[in-house]
């Protein structure tokens, strides 16, 4: 394990977040999208469960795009701003079948804030732990997607999103067949 349980919850939660909208796909385009995304991750609290709620969740994913790609320093900014924005709070809570674990937000808070600051409290564990490097984004030519390595040899190099990875298989099994002639 390189992260607490919860942290490799919540970066999971980002990857999943961040690739509803790789690929130029839009997986968060209603609120039954949200809603079942929400679901999908176990996202506890309170909803608003309308259009503004569904924006700020698409516009909160712009911006941890961001942070994924960022260098440590600019990455910093963005943790800091998300967990300032949300007035971030962190405290031990048990809920829901889970053991303890950090909330940094009150389960009344707006959506966009309860995900920000989970995202951030996760980003910001990879940040102390100096492990920057096993947030990527999938090396496949056509893709965009977010790429979380969680691997002991820090391997993983394509995303979940589709067959990535299957696919440079094939292509490099055809080229070495083709070169073997």
């Amino acid at each position: 394990m390189v992260f607490a349980p919860d942290t490799e919850v919540a970066l999971r939660s980002v990857v999943n977040l961040i690739n509803s909208a790789a690929n130029g796909r839009e997986d968060l385009g209603s609120q039954k999208d949200l809603d079942e995304f929400l679901a999908a991750e176990q996202f506890s609290g309170s909803r608003a469960r309308d259009e503004a709620e569904l924006s700020s969740v698409r516009r909160l994913r712009g911006e941890l795009a961001g942070a994924w790609v960022a260098g440590e320093d600019a990455a910093v900014q963005i943790i800091n701003r998300l967990l300032r924005d949300a007035n971030a709070l962190p405290q031990l809570v048990r809920h829901d079948g889970w053991d303890w674990h950090l909330h940094a937000t009150a389960p009344e808070a707006p959506l966009a804030d309860r995900i920000s600051t989970e995202a951030a409290m996760a980003l910001a564990d990879v940040v102390r732990s100096k492990e920057m490097d096993r947030l990527r984004v999938c090396e496949a030519e056509d893709c965009d997607a977010a790429v979380l390595d969680l691997s002991r040899n820090r391997s993983k190099r394509y995303c979940d999103t589709g067959n990535c990875a299957n696919r440079a298989h094939v292509a490099a099994y055809r080229a070495r067949q083709a070169a073997a002639g």
